[in-house]
């Protein structure tokens, strides 16, 4: 008994030591985690498997650390008890869903917003084949990864006044855009763009903005149902306006647009972000 108990004392005084070294002192914060540097996260979804001996493991893939994760699939190739080195091709679609919830959808390899830390399920319909041919196989898989780099905080923001375009009328809305991290620069361009065939008009007479050409050389011709705008002192506490005119015809059509801006190491060569703005409905 006497031994027990001096071995308890003796490593829950162990136990209390490494905290003891790592409490702050009182009135100091406690140092912040570490950031988790980007990483790619496979899982293996299964394999598929041919009539005559062919085989193909495939690895459902998705990378953390940035502020859209890229879904891929890489497989191995082999057929039978063969020696040789198969390269493989894997292509086909995938869908994210976590909890449930669908939260992207697309072709591989394809890449989608990241929601952010969790458990998600990856499901992917794939054809693989081999160089050297020998493996033609395909089927659907599933795998679950568990993702736990925190979500990038957004650095910039479109907004508008009014989403909703009316047939046969001109609607004027005006576009915010906002930079809320002192990183990067004062530059940005906001894209937006109707849908063909309709009629839609996209104007302003804002000089920061042009409907694009189209055409070879040199042709003059430019896509009324798109307008392009560069802004360039956008910053912290200062956000830029735009305002422009969508005239409807008869057919009603929707309005995407994107914004695209630098962020720091500008002379990498992707250093560029995109981010989805506003989509306006009609009625």
């Amino acid at each position: 008994m006497p031994t027990r108990s001096t071995t308890l004392r003796t490593l829950a005084g162990a136990a209390l030591l490494p905290l003891a070294l790592v409490t702050p002192a009182r009135g100091e914060p406690a140092a912040a985690p570490a950031q988790e540097t980007p990483a790619t996260l496979c899982a293996l979804a299964g394999t598929l498997r041919g009539a005559h001996g062919e085989q193909a493991d495939v690895n459902l893939c998705a990378d953390t650390g940035s502020p859209r994760f890229n879904i891929t699939a890489p497989a191995t190739c082999r057929v039978g008890r063969t020696r040789v080195r198969y390269a493989c091709r894997t292509e086909g679609t995938w869908k994210v869903t976590r909890s449930g919830k669908t939260l992207g959808t697309g072709t591989l390899p394809g890449s989608g917003l990241y929601p952010g830390p969790g458990t998600y399920d990856i499901s992917a319909t794939v054809r693989v084949r081999s160089t050297p041919a020998g493996v033609d196989l395909k089927g659907t898989l599933q795998a679950t990864v568990a993702l736990t780099a925190p979500k990038a905080k957004a650095t910039h923001s479109v907004t508008v006044d009014n989403a909703v375009l009316r047939r046969n009328a001109t609607t004027t809305v005006t576009y915010t855009i906002r930079r809320d991290s002192a990183e990067g620069d004062g530059n940005a361009r906001l894209g937006m763009i109707g849908q063909a065939g309709t009629g839609l008009r996209i104007s302003t007479a804002d000089k920061r903005c042009v409907n694009p050409l189209v055409g070879r050389y040199p042709s003059k011709t430019r896509l009324a149902h798109s307008l392009d705008c560069t802004v360039t002192e956008l910053q912290p506490g200062h956000p830029e306006t735009l305002k422009v005119r969508f005239t409807v015809g008869a057919k009603c059509s929707t309005v995407v647009s994107k914004l695209g801006y630098w962020v720091p190491k500008g002379q990498d060569m992707f250093t560029g972000n995109m981010l989805a703005g506003p989509t306006l409905t009609c009625r």
